[in-house]
């Protein structure tokens, strides 16, 4: 994408370019952004991959590993959810490239570097060669959020409904899951309203327990990073909590909510 409004066009990779550099080359609207929010964001990353991941065995390749990125970082799974039409959206753009910063400042590697969904609207199939060309792969199924984590994972979710949140707490909803995740989203804290307690359960019991990080965002920025945290789950939190607080954990369901921010599997077309 050009400065001016160009149309969208993918630059191939010449062969035998890095994985490091080749996002840098491509996609301009990298320097558009504020170096602040990535490294905020990155630290705190960085403290939370490193929280999650103190109890796995010796990596015996760490010392081979960069002495700059822990060990723990390069471990992580990344999930991305409700990524918007960046080929025509100037936040989904600024929001993509902290992603990609983030994957590559943090050197979060694994094949692919990261799942991605979007299902308002539908990448198209441009977007998708754009994001496979970055070495993202496009998930095909619509999840509703609803992915049980089996080693830690860093969850990329932008502005995604409640509903969403609500869904991957309850599909993880244990005092081992929780704490495999960390969250770069809206703080729970913010997402309460009248009916927050009774339709997004899963949040409002997290909130509790959980431990939000605020970034700080540039006043020009703030329709893209507003209320953006990095949100963790300390099993010393949740090892504390009554057994009661995991037995009853059903299957969420909305209908209170009409204006219900997810598509559903059932709804779409």
């Amino acid at each position: 994408m050009s400065d001016t409004g160009g149309e969208w066009q993918v630059a191939r990779r010449r062969k035998g370019a890095s994985r490091s550099s080749k996002s840098l080359q491509r996609l301009d609207f990298f320097k558009l952004l504020e170096d602040v929010i990535v490294f905020l964001a990155l630290e705190q990353l960085l403290v939370a991959a490193s929280a999650s991941l103190s109890k796995s065995p010796a990596d015996k390749d760490a010392e081979d590993q960069p002495e700059r990125i822990p060990r723990t970082c390069q471990q992580l799974e990344c999930v991305c959810y409700g990524l918007g039409p960046f080929a025509s959206c100037v936040s989904a753009r600024y929001q993509l490239a902290m992603l990609l910063l983030l994957l590559e400042a943090g050197q979060v590697r694994g094949d692919p570097a990261c799942y991605t969904y979007s299902v308002s609207p539908f990448f198209s199939s441009g977007e998708r060669d754009v994001l496979r060309d970055l070495g993202l792969t496009v998930l095909s199924e619509n999840e509703e959020g609803k992915r049980l984590v089996e080693k830690p994972t860093f969850f990329y979710l932008m502005h995604c409904g409640k509903a969403l949140y609500n869904n991957l707490l309850w599909k993880n909803w244990s005092a081992r899951g929780l704490p495999l995740m960390i969250i770069i989203g809206n703080g729970f804290s913010g997402m309460r309203d009248r009916f927050f307690k009774r339709d997004y359960s899963y949040i409002s019991k997290a909130v509790d327990f959980s431990v939000e990080r605020k970034l700080a965002c540039p006043s020009h920025l703030i329709d893209v990073f507003n209320d953006t945290a990095v949100i963790t789950f300390p099993s010393n939190s949740l090892n504390g909590l009554p057994q009661s607080t995991w037995a009853a954990s059903p299957e969420p369901q909305y209908p209170h909510s009409p204006d219900l921010e997810i598509i559903l599997k059932e709804t779409r077309s």
